[in-house]
């Protein structure tokens, strides 16, 4: 099997576009969570190709994997991911939601890739990104948003006078 950043299931593609997306049901900048009902959460589902599942494991899931992204030990909610053999390849089943994103980071793991998936380091953002820089050294969601506001913040901070 060759990597494309995706690895097909018998469902949706699993990988860092998948696992971004979901970690971003959740913005902190405009106090937006696309899983605090069931209508979103089924759009969000639906648009990924995916049954919604048990919305709270869905919360309990994406919460768990933005803390695991940036660093911080997390326990994940009881998932069924099973695993098929068929044909010389190993494939994850993911059919809900919360499995979909956690069969990802599974994927991302095994593939030495999921410390690439981030949290911006803008403190007002947290948006969830993929760091496809070539030394994995990327700390914003957007250098000309977010990184220009932290520059600027360091900058002014430098600026004033002790008082």
């Amino acid at each position: 099997m060759s990597y494309n950043g995706y690895m097909r299931t018998n469902g949706p593609e699993l990988g860092a576009e998948l696992l971004v997306d979901f970690l971003n049901t959740l913005d902190v900048e405009d106090d937006v969570d696309q899983l605090a009902d069931d209508d979103g959460h089924a759009r969000w589902a639906h648009e990924h190709n995916v049954e919604p599942g048990d919305r709270i494991a869905a919360v309990q899931a994406r919460d768990a994997l933005r803390e695991i992204v940036d660093g911080v030990p997390a326990e994940l909610p009881e998932l069924a991911l099973p695993v098929t053999v068929a044909a010389g390849s190993v494939a994850l089943g993911a059919r809900t939601a919360a499995d979909a994103a956690v069969a990802s980071a599974v994927v991302l793991s095994l593939q030495g890739k999921l410390g690439r998936v981030k949290l911006c380091g803008g403190e007002d953002c947290r948006w969830a990104f993929y760091d496809a820089s070539r030394n994995g050294s990327r700390q914003w969601c957007s250098m000309e948003v977010c990184g220009n506001r932290q520059k600027a913040r360091t900058y002014r901070a430098k600026d004033r006078p002790a008082s």
